[in-house]
């Protein structure tokens, strides 16, 4: 299986796959190969990831509530139903506003990618 950690051939909430927990942040890694991740998090309010930069791009999708997210300085109020992707090398962070869970999809350069010296 390529996707882990998750039931297969049955319909499911997202939302539903990850519980909060009072003062933390809980995830739930899906997939976690070297150039992609898909993992789930649930923030509890006023929880959140300090700036960071990712290597790959990262989309985040918002299940329930509402939270700030800051890219490269820029404050960007997300909610449920919406998605924002930050870009690769760039910093960001984190912050619930309110309880929070969102689905992230970190999509990474290939560790193999070479130019063909052919002829």
């Amino acid at each position: 299986m390529y996707i882990k950690n998750f039931e297969h051939n049955r319909i499911v909430k997202l939302e539903d796959q990850i519980r909060f927990e009072k003062g933390r942040i809980v995830s739930k890694s899906l997939v976690q190969r070297h150039d992609m991740t898909l993992t789930l998090f649930a923030f509890d309010q006023k929880e959140g990831l300090s700036t960071h930069a990712s290597v790959g791009d990262a989309m985040v999708n918002v299940l329930v509530g509402r939270a700030e997210v800051i890219i490269d300085g820029v404050k960007h109020e997300i909610s449920e139903g919406q998605t924002i992707v930050m870009p690769a090398n760039v910093p960001h962070a984190v912050t619930a506003i309110t309880p929070y869970k969102m689905l992230l999809t970190v999509i990474k350069p290939e560790a193999d990618q070479h130019v063909c010296q052919c002829g």
